[in-house]
């Protein structure tokens, strides 16, 4: 996808997808969204405000009045539909992804065919939507549960995954009958406009899927629209909280998906090579702006040695560069502010005491755009600031500790709770640490314990806020209510 510009050169003013066409936004202010490994100016998106929203609630309302009585297995055939011109557009997508997030080409693709994925599976919503039903659960008495579709739900979107993450919840929601608000991150706008301009020609009545731009004021409008039903969030724990109190107090169903501070217990009898692979993958993957990157490696006993030299020679050996250039292994932070904010844990890190083995900081990166290269800690403690707030750069840390169970002990402590993995040999050491750790998602010799879109994703303790995780049959579950209904006829 080409930069958006307008006739006379300038950077185009992303508008709004609502009720079946674009429209312009009611903002006053725009913001501009760079490219960040150069800083280009791609477009412009508007910050939004509470008239966008309400303008896009009340067509998706309007929309639901007829689209909950479309039948479930043609309503799934506008998902198939979807799937196959998405399909399509794979490498178009994955461009764009890698243009405005940063993230190599590959990362990208493989990002953008999981958000498919989540398509395809909510295309088996006449299956996953049936109900229960027992005869005479009473002399002449039958019950039945149904589900229903309940409105116009939204999703407020983060920036390190812009195409995937709104397929984590539109395609469940549709497909049960309800109607949908995207709000993408106004920093990566660019990726929905491209998602959106094939929804459209994937055919979907008018207002049963839309999408409303902005910042903070749109997100704060979104959790109290009196006709929004639902919210899904996906970002920090802050603001997961924030939309989860919002949000629930207005009377809605909500699933916020926070941050993370994810532990990877290392057993002295773990495949080297292929720990130390998936470790590297795992923590600077995506720049380590991901939820399920490694943060910090807990070195069980003899493991320690190895863990900080094959580490260390790994991360060092990272090419970092523009995405979209064959090889680069470690593409730009998101932004100028957010490589800040990274830099001040590192900084952060060395004054509380942390071995600094390989310093991001000195790496040799491009001039232009938000590069800061891998950086690696050793002997961290569990107090230690860069031990328990999520960094969401590419950082890890290798805290040493004496057996499974210290490092158990160790993620107990810790706020969050949305991955964790054990690298091990032993079917003994692996079902203990499966039985006994916090996290949500759970890898054993696997370094992104992301799950396959039939499987439900969500974190625990302050990594996740509500009841019902996304996709997979929780999905279901949020988009729809069950009706209970008792019938008699003597």
């Amino acid at each position: 996808m080409k930069t958006e510009t307008s006739a006379k050169g300038t950077a185009t003013k992303l508008k709004d997808y609502v009720g079946g066409k674009w429209v312009a936004s009611q903002a006053k202010t725009f913001q501009d969204v760079k490219n960040p490994a150069n800083g280009e100016v791609l477009a412009q998106v508007p910050l939004g405000v509470e008239a966008d929203v309400d303008r896009a609630a009340k067509a998706a309302h309007t929309a639901f009045q007829e689209w909950r009585s479309v039948p479930a297995v043609v309503r799934a055939r506008y998902l198939f539909t979807l799937k196959h011109l998405l399909d399509k557009h794979v490498d178009e997508i994955a461009l764009t992804v890698t243009r405005e997030n940063g993230k190599t080409l590959d990362e990208a693709r493989g990002s953008v065919k999981r958000g498919i994925e989540c398509v395809e599976v909510a295309a088996g919503a006449p299956s996953l939507l049936m109900g229960q039903v027992l005869e005479d659960v009473a002399k002449g008495i039958d019950c039945e549960s149904i589900r229903q579709p309940m409105g116009v739900f939204a999703a407020i979107a983060p920036f390190n995954f812009p195409a995937m993450v709104p397929m984590w919840f539109f395609p469940f929601a549709v497909a049960s009958g309800d109607t949908f608000i995207v709000k993408p991150s106004e920093q990566v706008p660019l990726s929905q406009k491209l998602v959106f301009d094939i929804i459209h020609d994937a055919g979907f009545p008018a207002g049963v899927l839309n999408l409303v731009n902005g910042g903070k004021d749109v997100v704060n409008a979104i959790c109290t629209h009196p006709l929004i039903r639902g919210v899904s969030f996906v970002g920090s724990s802050p603001v997961a909280e924030h939309v989860y109190k919002t949000a629930a107090a207005h009377g809605k169903r909500v699933q916020a998906l926070g941050g993370a501070k994810n532990f990877l217990i290392v057993m002295p009898d773990a495949d080297r090579e292929m720990t130390l692979k998936s470790i590297t993958d795992s923590a600077y993957g995506c720049a380590g702006e991901r939820c399920l990157a490694g943060a910090v490696v807990l070195a069980v006993g003899e493991s320690h040695k190895w863990l900080r030299e094959g580490l260390h020679k790994r991360a060092a050996g990272l090419k970092i560069g523009d995405g979209t250039q064959d090889g680069v292994t470690l593409g730009p932070v998101i932004s100028e502010a957010h490589k800040k904010k990274v830099t001040g844990y590192i900084e952060k890190g060395v004054l509380e005491g942390a071995e600094i083995v390989l310093d991001g900081r000195k790496t040799k990166v491009p001039k232009e755009g938000n590069f800061l290269g891998a950086t690696l800690f050793d002997k961290v403690t569990p107090k230690m600031t860069i031990a328990r707030e999520e960094i969401f750069g590419p950082v890890l840390c290798i805290m040493p500790v004496d057996s499974l169970e210290d490092a158990l002990a160790v993620s107990k402590e810790q706020p969050l709770a949305n991955a964790s993995s054990i690298y091990t040999t032993s079917g003994k050491s692996a079902r203990y640490f499966k039985y006994n750790v916090e996290a949500s998602m759970v890898g054993i010799n696997i370094g992104v314990a992301a799950p396959m879109s039939f499987f439900g994703f969500g974190g625990a303790k302050g990594s996740f806020f509500g009841d019902l995780k996304a996709h997979g049959r929780e999905a279901f579950d949020f988009y729809t209510d069950r009706k209970v209904v008792i019938s008699r006829w003597d």
